[in-house]
């Protein structure tokens, strides 16, 4: 009998071997076992694939030796901060910052389950599995899908849809969900909430104010912040893909995904933030109209991410270099700006003004928008 969620959701156990069977002959797949398990045979691997029954047996299995393997590989650490906070009987609707397709949700993943917490389900988008072994590799991580490109009236049914699904997790099903604070990643460092984001997310219970809605899914802000950002290059082609003349290439996603996952990040920091009950309270004691509430609770969610990003030298190298200052040079040496320029001019075009300008402000940003705080 088909389900209500069939077209979003992501796999119930019982499916969750036959896929992982079914792909298992996939070059890709294969690359993957062999990455996340180095140095195993053929028939061990055979054996741990038998062995798996649910996603969460898929994630310790594979994804977890792979994430660990893809640190060591191309970080200098990965911290953890805020975990505290939260409570491993409770699911919450991390709310966050987004710099890297992949690697974003893995991570915390990977944090929840170093601190013994509930792994997520994550909102992604349904352009990022036109193939089948992505689509079948994303429901494998627990990934459930919003439409990119329908008819208004569909998009807006999928909205509804995607807003009880998130509902039904955190509340029948206790299960944590991650979704990006804005559609897309932050190519620019701007880590600033889309109120559409909002919208959606409380269009189940419209009868509500969204004050009273968002305090009830335990929402956590969350801010992921890479030292060297493996795609920037990749982001300033893209922003300056007009200048350039240059065309989406067709594996554009699949290029970025792999990009992030192989590429240098130096050291990486997830915080998880706090909203405080009596901000709810403020708000909906200072503003009845729900689209103002929504407005409000967005500023609030934009200040706690900002709050908690981890500003680098290479943050506080691209504000100096872009305002030709030396306001943050306390928070840098020589070396790391040399390095940082270096790596600045390997990624552009020579005297390209726009991709200077874009990968500075890339870097910059976040420093400028915790000043303004």
């Amino acid at each position: 009998m088909k389900e209500k969620f069939d077209s979003i959701r992501f796999y119930h156990p019982e499916e969750v071997n036959p896929a992982i069977r079914f792909i298992m002959r996939h070059p890709m797949m294969k690359l993957l076992l062999h990455y996340s398990l180095p140095n195993i045979s053929d028939e061990k691997i055979q054996q741990i694939v038998g062995d798996i029954h649910s996603i969460e047996d898929f994630q310790k299995a594979i994804i977890y030796p792979s994430i660990k393997n893809v640190l060591k590989a191309s970080s200098d650490g990965f911290t953890i901060s805020g975990a505290e906070n939260l409570n491993k009987n409770e699911s919450y609707l991390f709310i966050s910052n987004h710099r890297d397709i992949l690697l974003d949700t893995c991570l915390l993943n990977f944090a929840l389950l170093e601190k013994g917490l509930n792994l997520t389900a994550s909102v992604i988008g349904d352009n990022l599995v036109q193939r089948d072994l992505y689509l079948i590799l994303a429901k494998l991580n627990r990934n459930f899908f919003v439409k990119r490109s329908a008819a208004p009236r569909e998009l807006l049914e999928n909205s509804k849809l995607l807003s009880e699904y998130i509902f039904q997790l955190l509340t029948s099903e206790h299960r944590s969900v991650w979704i990006a604070q804005r559609e897309g990643r932050a190519k620019d460092g701007n880590d600033f909430t889309q109120v559409g984001v909002l919208k959606m997310i409380s269009m189940f219970d419209a009868q509500s104010k969204p004050c009273s809605y968002f305090k009830k899914l335990k929402v956590v802000p969350v801010s992921i912040s890479y030292e060297l950002d493996p795609t920037d290059k990749l982001k300033v082609e893209k922003m300056c893909a007009d200048q350039l003349n240059q065309e989406k290439h067709k594996n554009e996603d699949f290029l970025n995904i792999m990009t992030g996952v192989s590429g240098q990040k130096k050291r990486i920091h997830l915080h998880f933030g706090k909203i405080e009950d009596e901000i709810y309270t403020d708000i909906e004691n200072a503003v009845s109209n729900s689209n103002k509430q929504i407005q409000q609770l967005a500023e609030v969610l934009t200040q706690k991410i900002i709050e908690g990003y981890q500003l680098w030298p290479s943050n506080y190298i691209a504000a100096d270099v872009l305002k030709n200052s030396t306001l943050y040079s306390k928070y840098y040496t020589e070396k790391e700006k040399q390095f940082f320029i270096k790596r600045m001019n390997l990624s552009i075009v020579k005297n390209n003004h726009c991709m200077k300008q874009a990968f500075l402000e890339m870097y910059a940003n976040p420093v400028f928008n915790k000043r303004n705080l």
